[in-house]
């Protein structure tokens, strides 16, 4: 072999040195004892500075004993000696690669854009070249334009001396769930993972965190936890032992580690159990995201190919109408690269998803980013989150609050509780998702006051389209609804044996995006009861039917076709302002309007009468709306006069 030196004693303890690792090798713990072959090579150095390929081993060497800055220097020394000594040009891609992981952008960029130069380089480096150049010129403008980041802690009530980290939180934000990982002496790896809530108090503190039910927390591992919005649903990972098939006592799988679903019913979880449907599959499929609706779940999927070289990509899944889930689909390319993505969120708007990924330009390890899917089911270039955000380092676990406005992560930074520790910062305007709010409260029979288990579908007055489906608890009754704002929104109750209730949401109006606390009276099918259609709208001052005014009417629809025996009186209601007389006159029209629109629908004449009150049947008096303080609660109050109805006449 030829050497860049003649000195024979340098060439002697270079050649020593390399075969040193091999001498210093502990088989027990697998690591290698770079010492002795680095002090080989500082005399190497010392005795010929311009030894090339002993700078070129040492940096290998300190690279693998934890001193990034000496490797960098020792490479940087062995181009300098001879920048044309390699001809392949590996000494610039490999500088560059050490350079961007260590934070270096600048110098990396220009070693990056060198190696590129190189007509003999290996192409195999190319991606790898171009993918540092992209993320040098990146993080030089993002960090010279900082985002403002000031994390704060979650405090001792969340936070240990031991690691906690995948934060999931219900979209009223009063309930998280987090992992923690604890000693465990005497197990296969001496810890394990358990899951941990904590509530909100009325002050807006954090109460100690608990541990979940036995039947959720098992001796073995539980991880990367997803709730449902309602926070009765939770989606969670279960991992076998080194057999491969033990999940633990009543958990069954189908390889590596699975996903697990349970409910909440009442105050009491029922026993986890394996996702069923096409998700789960003999590959690892871990850290699930639910979307606001139910219906759609994202997940990491893991994988070995041929070379045992690892892959992880983010994939989706959708419920199907027998409570199974579908095969899963991968997501396109523009999201998924050939490096690693993982810790996927999606947020409860339904459309924004935050990942971590090491293959879209950034700072170094994995970064934070955001993509939004349109109204086509596209999705946008992903953003990186920016600087200070992101960093050299790995950065995961990003859960972003339903309002938008801050995000929980985990971080060993220094001032926590001790290891990992959750905080929560201000999320840039830039990466913000659509703010969510939410509806709670209970659903009861109107009669009795029991509470019901009503099914809920949030449907979009613009499209048609459920964007939100949800069930209310069957014991408590309780219910928790996603409410993505800057949309209009029919809200509809059922449940068997009782009519439909309807509620509109117009959250395109700023001053509406505010949480709703209500109750959800639903009246029997009975003769005499009364249902208001909050969602059938009318021209101003005219009896023609606003094409959104569908959504609610083809319930109604549906409604009388599954209950054939029953007959309604529409009717139609104006406020106490204009001419009594007109007023009459127009709510009959509207009510003849609705008739009319059903029956085109294929419900008989004979089972439908329509009549107008006018302003005859005010729900708020005329008193009443003059004794309210301002002009805004008076209007409210007249908009709930004007108003279409139906009764029940004969069941």
């Amino acid at each position: 072999m030829t050497y860049s030196t003649s000195n024979k004693k340098a060439i002697s303890w270079f050649e020593e040195a390399l075969q040193s690792p091999n001498d210093h090798y502990d088989m027990r713990t697998g690591t290698v004892d770079y010492g002795p072959a680095i002090e080989l090579l500082e005399k190497a150095i010392k005795k010929d500075p311009n030894f090339i390929e002993a700078h070129q081993l040492i940096s290998e060497y300190f690279l693998g004993s934890g001193y990034p800055d000496k490797a960098i220097y020792h490479l940087e020394r062995s181009i300098a000696i001879n920048p044309g000594y390699d001809p392949s040009g590996s000494s610039y891609i490999m500088l560059a690669r050490l350079q961007h992981e260590y934070g270096k952008y600048e110098e990396a960029t220009k070693n990056a854009k060198r190696y590129l130069e190189y007509g003999n380089r290996n192409q195999q480096y190319n991606y790898q070249a171009q993918t540092i150049i992209r993320r040098g010129e990146l993080a030089a403008e993002a960090m010279r334009n900082p985002a403002k980041f000031t994390p704060i802690n979650l405090g001792p009530a969340i936070n240990t001396e031991h690691p906690e980290y995948f934060p999931t939180i219900t979209v009223d934000g009063k309930t998280l769930l987090f992992t923690r990982r604890l000693p465990a002496p005497g197990t296969e790896l001496g810890a394990q993972e358990d899951f941990f809530v904590s509530h909100l108090d009325d002050e807006g503190r954090w109460n100690m965190a608990s541990s979940m039910p036995k039947n959720i927390n098992t001796e073995r591992n539980e991880g990367a936890p997803t709730f449902a919005p309602d926070g009765r649903t939770l989606v969670f990972v279960a991992c076998p032992d080194v057999t491969g098939r033990n999940y633990g006592e009543g958990r069954t799988g189908k390889g590596s580690c699975d996903l697990f679903i349970t409910k909440k019913i009442g105050s009491q979880w029922n026993n986890p159990r394996n996702l069923p449907g096409g998700v789960n599959t003999a590959h690892w499929e871990t850290q699930p995201s639910l979307s606001s609706d139910g219906k759609t779940m994202y997940f990491i999927r893991g994988s070995y190919d041929r070379d045992r070289r690892k892959h992880q990509d983010i994939y989706r899944a959708f419920l199907q109408e027998d409570g199974s889930w579908s095969e899963a689909e991968r997501l396109p390319d523009i999201i998924n690269t050939p490096m690693r993505e993982e810790s996927v969120h999606i947020h409860p708007d339904g459309r924004t998803l935050y990942f971590s990924s090491d293959g879209h330009p950034g700072f170094g390890g994995l970064d934070l980013f955001v993509t939004r899917m349109d109204d086509n089911g596209n999705w946008s270039m992903p953003q990186n989150l920016g600087y200070p955000i992101n960093t050299r380092y790995d950065e995961n676990s990003l859960l972003v609050a339903p309002d938008g406005e801050i995000a929980f992560f985990a971080s060993n930074r220094e001032g926590g509780h001790g290891d990992l520790d959750l905080y929560y910062f201000e999320l840039p305007e830039s990466v913000r998702p659509t703010r969510t709010i939410y509806m709670d409260g209970i659903v009861f029979d109107a009669q009795s006051r029991k509470p019901l288990g009503g099914h809920f579908q949030l449907i979009d007055l613009k499209t048609g389209k459920t964007v939100v489906e949800s069930d209310a608890d069957k014991i408590t009754g309780e219910f928790l609804v996603t409410l993505p704002t800057n949309r209009d929104y029919a809200l509809n109750v059922n449940y068997p044996g009782y009519n439909f209730f309807s509620k509109n949401f117009t959250l395109t109006i700023p001053e509406n995006n505010e949480p709703y606390h209500m109750s959800v009276p639903l009246q029997p099918i009975i003769a005499g009861a009364t249902v208001r259609l909050d969602n059938v709208f009318f021209d101003l001052n005219k009896s023609t039917l606003r094409p959104e005014s569908q959504v609610e009417l083809n319930k109604l629809v549906d409604y009388l076709n599954q209950h054939k025996n029953v007959q309604i009186e529409i009717s139609g209601h104006t406020d106490t302002r204009g001419d009594a007389d007109e007023n009459r006159k127009l709510s009959e029209a509207r009510a003849k309007a609705v008739y009319e629109y059903v029956v085109t629908k294929g419900i008989a004449p004979d089972r439908m009468t329509y009549k107008g009150y006018g302003e005859t049947k005010p729900v708020i008096s005329d008193s009443e709306i003059a004794n309210m303080q301002t002009e805004k609660e008076k209007e409210a109050a007249h908009q709930l006069n004007r108003r279409t109805e139906y009764t029940i006449t004969a069941n």
